[in-house]
């Protein structure tokens, strides 16, 4: 069961990112020939780790890699739902506003490793001014054990001080590794350099149960 659910992820993983890589090849020869593309048929990318340092296990690296055209939202993640476990997830993006700005991502993916399960999942970005508000939910079915199945949860808020500094507070709610608390809190500071953005998170700060996420992320 566990062999065949990482096959069938990986393979529509791959499935899902193949055009992906043609439609980004595509887009480039049209951009030398027309100085203006069409943004349907332009695909943005991002890349992003994050290092978790805890106090009383072994440190880890979740890597996630995520991809949008049009409405089409494409996203993969290690180690997110359950460590040494792979995630793919296909949605749709839709904005709402323009001074105020709402973005909802639906998605639906797979899970397998050392957790195996379906996934569905959604993203939530709120923008005004210098505020904003980000949050990603989703529910593990997890297809071995019906105990097992859980709401995972990241949520931040936060100021830009500059164009090139922000400021706020976060919160987690997950099992990939063991915490007494059952929500995590902590600030957060980030910086943004061209394309690249830096954060550091610090969940339950001025206790024996702190750990630091060092998360930086690139635009493509």
């Amino acid at each position: 069961m566990r062999a065949w659910l990482s096959t069938a992820v990986l393979a529509s993983w791959f499935a899902l990112a193949a055009p992906c890589a043609q439609a980004q090849s595509a887009a480039s020869d049209d951009a030398q020939a027309s100085p203006v593309a069409a943004p349907s048929q332009v695909w943005s990318l991002r890349a992003a780790a994050a290092v978790y340092v805890l106090p009383d296990e072994g440190n880890y690296v979740q890597p996630t890699v995520a991809g949008d055209r049009g409405g089409l939202h494409l996203e993969g993640r290690y180690n997110y739902e359950d460590r040494h476990s792979l995630s793919a997830f296909a949605g749709w993006n839709v904005e709402f506003g323009t001074a105020l700005t709402l973005q909802l991502t639906p998605m639906f993916g797979f899970v397998a490793g050392d957790t195996d399960g379906i996934v569905p999942a959604l993203e939530v970005s709120l923008a005004w001014r210098r505020l904003a508000l980000y949050s990603e939910g989703e529910y593990v079915v997890d297809l071995e054990s019906r105990n097992d199945r859980f709401l995972y949860n990241w949520s931040e808020g936060s100021v830009s001080v500059t164009e090139w500094f922000r400021a706020g507070f976060a919160t987690q709610r997950t099992r990939v590794y063991n915490t007494p608390r059952e929500i995590q809190r902590g600030p957060l500071v980030g910086v943004n350099i061209w394309a690249i953005e830096a954060t550091v998170y610090i969940f339950n700060p001025g206790s024996d149960e702190r750990v630091i996420v060092t998360a930086i992320g690139m635009k493509f």
